[in-house]
This record gives structure tokens, sequence and C-alpha cells, in this order.
């Protein structure tokens, strides 16, 4: 007893320390505080490995109550990973929350708790599956089908899918050809597969197993690896945007008295009508070449110009917002996709509803159409359970009272149909691609990141719309109001964009398409397999313990 207690005790250490390190591991796939280098993908496909193999381990396994172990093991990975790739909440609530001096950092604390609590009950399910089957490898091969479950659960229950496993591989060109078929689901899956074979070379009883289950995890790691290198296929472009970047300061008092309004719709208008304007062939911060245009040979006249969401006081019943686009869309022959405050009475409650809106307006001058954002952000937009919780106005000065949209558009411009998701709208890939499956051609992307400065957030936002493109196949027109300003390709690649904190407007070229993929016709088919295998097994688990537990209690 003297021996192995503390055998134990330095057991008991090492698990703790492993999760610990896949939190720190999975932090590097994802941007930190700007573009992610295409080579830290790498991280995703083993970054888990070290916390499977410890919810797996001889020391969770042994312990008195392990189902709990391996819940809070990977509850203290999940906590971890939380905080520290969506530290930004902090930082954004600090700027612009109103709160008292601590409450940022608590709220922080708080959302990674509960975000946490996704890894917690992923541990658990693979525990509960060890203990049913008295088998590692039935644990393993339950992993990615439980990880993907209970993504689906995060984007469903709390509504936060924020930086999924999968999103780590938007430049690798092999693992991507999977999300047009199976979402980001289906490449969160296959790490998450990588990662438990990795871990059954540390955890499987029989030496056979550890060889057999660490060279198939090394084989698919290496293949995984070599889509970085490769390149997707072309895409032609047949059309050309202007995304006007107005930069405006979101902490800045936004009325725009006196001659502002003047200045600002000058300034719009001048950015909107110049097409000969320099860009960066790529990502900003990567050291993509910056092409300069000859302005003596242009390409296509605009066919759109599009103004993002931001601070600015677009009201759609102001007369002088609907002169100053009716003017700018008659003097450049193009439609207009503006970011606004959309206005409704209703007789009912004789009372005017607003909605973050997305106004589109004809090469006329006169409105087509309005698309009001159906998923508000929580505590930004609204408040949610207004009446129970509302402290929470006093906490956040700034929160908004949007009204929630209800129906997705289409618009019908220059011939083309074009799909308009608004902000946070973009890390939702099930409700994006009902717009392609409504037919839309080309979708525009309109955001305000300037909430984020400069945090890692900016550039997260921009890898999940990139998905966005891969799994429906579709170009990509990303309008914001400091940056990321991009064009994006069918295949996830920027092609153009300009550097943000800045006064500019992208020519962003691109291009049509209407094919359809399986992705986009039948959404999250896949992850809801997952998600009803998962259930069945964890719920066989949890039987097949029950009658154990029966039985030892009537043989005793």
């Amino acid at each position: 007893m003297l021996y192995t207690r503390p055998c134990m005790r330095l057991d008991g250490w090492r698990s703790w320390a492993a999760a610990a390190l896949s939190a720190a591991l999975l932090e590097l796939p994802f941007p930190l505080a700007g573009p992610m280098p295409a080579w830290h993908s790498f991280f995703a496909w083993v970054g888990l490995a070290p916390l499977v193999a410890a919810v797996l381990s001889r020391a969770t396994v042994s312990h008195r109550r392990p189902w709990l172990q391996a819940f809070l093991l990977s509850y203290f990975c999940g906590f971890l990973w939380y905080a520290g790739n969506c530290y930004w909440v902090r930082d954004t609530m600090m700027r612009y929350g109103d709160m008292p001096a601590a409450a940022p950092t608590l709220l922080l604390i708080g959302f990674s708790l509960v975000l946490g609590l996704y890894f917690g009950l992923f541990g658990l399910a693979v525990m509960l599956v060890r203990m049913a089957a008295q088998s590692a490898s039935w644990a393993l091969a339950a992993a990615p089908v439980a990880w993907v479950a209970l993504d689906l659960a995060a984007a469903r229950i709390t509504s936060v899918p924020w930086d999924q496993l999968g999103y780590s591989q938007v430049d690798n060109a092999l693992v991507n050809q999977l999300a047009p078929w199976t979402g980001v689901y289906g490449i969160t899956f296959v790490l998450v597969a990588v990662n438990a074979l990795l871990a059954g070379a540390l955890v499987l009883s029989s030496r056979a197993g550890q060889i057999v289950a660490g060279t198939a995890g090394l084989l698919l790691l290496a293949a995984g690896v070599v889509g970085l290198g490769l390149r997707p296929g072309d895409a032609p472009t047949t059309a050309a945007a202007m995304l006007v970047q107005p930069n405006l300061d979101v902490g800045d008092e936004s009325a725009w008295p006196g001659s502002q309004w003047g200045q600002h719709i000058a300034q719009f208008t001048r950015l909107a009508a110049d097409p000969c304007r320099s860009y960066i062939a790529g990502i900003p911060q990567t050291g993509a070449p910056v092409v300069v245009p000859q302005c003596a040979v242009l390409g296509p006249p605009s066919s759109l110009i599009v103004w993002p969401e931001s601070p600015a006081p677009f009201a759609e019943q102001d007369p002088r917002l609907k002169d100053a686009l009716a003017a700018v869309a008659r003097a450049t022959g193009a439609p207009l996709i503006i970011g606004s405050i959309g206005m409704d009475y209703v007789p009912e409650e004789q009372d005017w509803h607003d909605y973050n809106s997305a106004l589109v307006v004809g090469v006329d001058g006169v409105r087509v159409g309005r698309y009001d954002k159906i998923h508000l952000v929580p505590f930004g937009e609204f408040v949610p359970f207004k009446d129970l919780l509302s402290f929470a106005r006093k906490l956040t000065g700034r929160v908004s009272e949007f009204t929630r949209g209800s129906e997705r558009s289409v618009f019908r411009l220059n011939g083309h149909r074009y799909g308009v998701f608004i902000c946070y709208e973009a890390v939702f890939a099930d409700e994006v691609r009902e717009f392609a499956q409504l037919g839309a051609e080309v979708l525009v992307n309109i955001s305000d990141d300037g909430w984020y400065g400069d945090t890692s957030a900016p550039w997260q936002h921009l890898n999940m719309a990139r998905m966005r493109a891969i799994e429906n196949r579709r170009w990509i027109l990303r309008d914001t109001n400091n940056g990321v300003t991009a064009a994006i390709d069918p295949y996830g690649r920027v092609r153009q964009s300009i550097p943000r904190h800045i006064v500019d407007a992208l020519p962003a070229a691109y291009g049509f398409r209407d094919d359809v993929t399986f992705y986009t016709a039948h959404g999250d088919v896949f992850a809801w397999a997952c998600a009803i295998l998962g259930l069945g097994i964890v719920g066989g688990a949890i039987g097949a313990g029950l009658r154990r537990g029966l039985q030892i209690k009537v043989r005793s």
C-alpha cells in the first residue's frame, strides 16, 4: 500500500495534465490573434488524443466513480478550451458592454463553464461505453459519434457552434471534399476518429491492438495532412461587385448630425463608383501579394454594390436614405444590398418593430425587398426571457431590441439570384444552406466585426464563412464594417480582400453557380444520424450498467 498509493496519485496528476495539454493543443488549429497559418491545422489531428487517453487510462477506469472522473477531466479540458478560444468575449464586454469592472471576466468564466459541459458529456459518454462493453475498443469507436452528436447539440440547443473542430481544416483541399456531403460535421468526425486511434495506441490492452490503432491513426493523419498541399478546382469569375468597408467606430455616436450625413453618403458614393482600387490577392496579414489594377483595362462594370452591417443610422423609412440609395443605383447602374434597420408597423400592437436588415434596391433605385436577420445574437441584439432576465439590460446597456425575422428570401438582381445572411448567421451551416436550396447562385454576407477589435474573433468568423462556401459550392461576397472584407470562392479560398481598419472598397470578382450539393439539399443528415446513433449507444450502455448493477444486487 505504501508503494501503490503514490503511483495512484501520480497517475491522477498525469490525467489532469493530459486534459490541460489537449486544451492547449486544440487552441492552436484556430486563429489566435490573426489569420491562422495553414500548417497549424495539423494540431487538430492530434490535439484531442491526450484527453481521450486520459479518459480511458487505467487510473480513470479504476477510479471509484470512473464515469464522474471521465466527466470532470473532459469538463476541465472544455472549460480551458472555451476560455482560450473565446477570450474575445471578455475583451468585447470590457469595451462595449457598459459592465462593472469584474463582470466581463465573470461572464467569460460563466460562458466557458456552460459550454465546457459539452466536453464533459463527451468524456462521460465514452466512459459509459467503456464500462458497458468492458472494452476500450468500443469506447474509441464511439468517440467520433459522440463528439459530432454534441456538436449538433451546441448548434441547436445553446446556439453557439463556434469553432467546431472541422473548421480547422478550411485550408485542407482533401478533407474539405467531405463538406458538400456532410457539412463541417463530417470533417470533425474524421478528426476525432484519428485522435481516437492515436489514443488507442496508448490505452488498448493488447500489444497488437495498440500497433493496429497507432498505425491506422498515423496513416490517416499522413493522408489528411497531404491535403494541405493540394489545389482545389477552378472557380471562374463572370461578374464584379463593389464591397464598401466604411470602418465606422462601433463605440461612437451614430446619429450623424448636421453635415455628417452628407459627408458619409458622399464617401459611400465615391467608394461605390470607383472600381479602380488595389486589393490583396489572398487573406490580409499573410504576405499575399497586393494587386494594383491597370485602370485603362478594367473588368466588367459592377453588377452589385454592398454596404455592410454597421453602426450607420440607416433606417429604412428615412427619406434621406431612400434618395441617396436611388441616386447611387442610377449613377452606377448597379443594384445595392445595404445593411440597415428595417421597420414594420404592427397594427395589433400599435407599435413599430425594428429588424437588423439587409435592404435590397434595384438599378432603378426602387426597393426590391428586404431580408430581416433571423438568428439574432442573445444579449447583443435582444434579451431572451426579458421578464426573467430584466437585470441583463442594466449590465449590458448596449443591448438592442430587434425583432427576429421570419423568412429566408432570395432576391433576383440582373437576372441572377442572391441570398443574403447577416453577421453571426454565418456560423449556422444548416441555416445558410437554405439560401442555396432556395436557388441563390451567390451568397452575400454582411457583417460588423468591429465589436471584436484585434482579437481572434474576426479571423475565426472569416473561416466559418469560408466553410459555408465549401459546403454549398457558392461564391460568398463578404462585406464587413472594418474587415475582413473578402471574395471567397466555392472552394473556400479567399481570392481577394482589403486590409482591416481602413476606409476602402473591394472590387470583388465572382461567379454564379446553380448546382446543388447533397448538404445544400439535405442539411445536417449526417450529424443527426450521429446524434441518433450516439443516443442509442449511450442509452444501451446505461441500460447495460443498470442490468449489471441489478444482477450484482440480486446475487448479493
